[in-house]
């Protein structure tokens, strides 16, 4: 994973330094963590919410998250209480596309 280091230290960053995911087995490895603050992030940031929703990759990638080319996000269910992001692989040459995974929200509660 290649890191190149952020300008501004922020409490709500997705990342410390710009990171670049070369391939699947580097979005498997280190997307998940990130998703998983974006997730959360848009629960709390409705800035936030409305640009992910509108441009998932752009948003990572001005949040220095960069994802290889074969790759794209799917933010589905915005307006839902659980909101979805789908990660996808498109094979070369091709309109084919495999699901890598996916996040979602879930609210849960313990006593």
């Amino acid at each position: 994973m290649h890191r190149k280091k952020r300008k501004n230290g922020n409490a709500f960053a997705l990342v410390e330094k710009d990171v670049f995911l070369r391939d699947r087995a580097m979005v498997r490895r280190y997307l998940p963590d990130i998703l998983g603050k974006v997730l959360a992030r848009i629960w709390i940031d409705v800035d936030f919410h409305d640009l992910f929703s509108k441009d998932p990759q752009g948003t990572l990638a001005e949040n220095g998250v960069h994802l290889p080319e074969n790759m794209y996000l799917e933010f589905q269910k915005p307006d839902a209480d659980r909101p979805r992001i789908v990660v996808y692989e498109r094979k070369p040459n091709s309109k084919f596309k495999v699901r890598v995974f996916y996040l979602q929200l879930v609210m849960m509660a313990g006593k």
